[in-house]
């Protein structure tokens, strides 16, 4: 099927505004919030169009998943589904409105789900602050189905999880084969929904972080307080 001009004025917004895409910007390339507007003079919901455009497999990155854009930069990372052809833009209830995306926040604690960072807390080592978004996961059911589930997640881990799938089948199997001790610490960590981690703990993780050389001698200081 031939692709239609994205200055067609019968197409709606959100479709001309997936050809201004792949016709005008192309994957891979970046664009400016000023170059959309111009290209889209006389409406004023442009980029609430494009960002709809993320509903149907559009991937279209800000500075909060590509921390290189600047703060009026986004890049057209990938095409999702293509929205002009007949059929291909309706997708029920797919979209998150505001009331939704209050919801969901408020149901996750207003922190990542993934990561536990809360918005505006900065991310460890760095000044960059973290942002909280509402993230679409797949998700493997118990009977084997899937189904796509909405969790609050920060810019960082909402652009790792791209693509995977959680299995909740897997989850409750291992939960099955805990001792009654494991369980009852588990069901503790679930009911306050959070685990507090040991120094020891907070430490390893720090440690995983190093280059070898430096691991080399965080490795000598362990053997050097086991001989004094």
């Amino acid at each position: 099927m031939e692709m239609p001009s994205w200055e067609d004025p019968k197409l709606g917004t959100m479709k001309r505004a997936a050809l201004w895409l792949v016709s005008v910007v192309g994957e891979g390339n970046t664009f400016k919030k000023a170059q959309l507007r111009e290209a889209f003079p006389d409406t004023s919901q442009i980029d609430r169009r494009m960002r709809d455009l993320r509903d149907f497999g559009w991937q279209i990155d800000t500075n909060r998943e590509d921390v290189t854009l600047g703060a009026n930069e986004q890049r057209f990372v990938q095409q999702g589904e293509p929205v002009w052809e007949p059929g291909k833009a309706t997708k029920a209830g797919s979209t998150i409105n505001a009331t939704k995306r209050r919801e969901i926040m408020a149901r996750d604690g207003h922190f990542c789900r993934s990561c536990g960072i809360a918005p505006g807390e900065l991310f460890a080592g760095t000044y960059e602050a973290a942002q909280l978004d509402i993230a679409r996961r797949e998700v493997r059911l118990p009977g084997g189905e899937t189904a796509e589930e909405l969790v609050t997640e920060c810019n960082r881990c909402r652009v790792g999880g791209r693509g995977l799938t959680a299995d909740v089948s897997a989850v409750v199997s291992a939960v099955a084969h805990l001792g009654a001790m494991e369980r009852k610490v588990l069901a503790d960590w679930v009911a306050a929904d959070q685990r507090h981690f040991s120094g020891v703990e907070r430490l390893w993780a720090d440690y995983r972080t190093l280059p070898e050389e430096s691991r080399a001698r965080v490795r000598e200081a362990l053997e050097s307080a086991d001989t004094a």
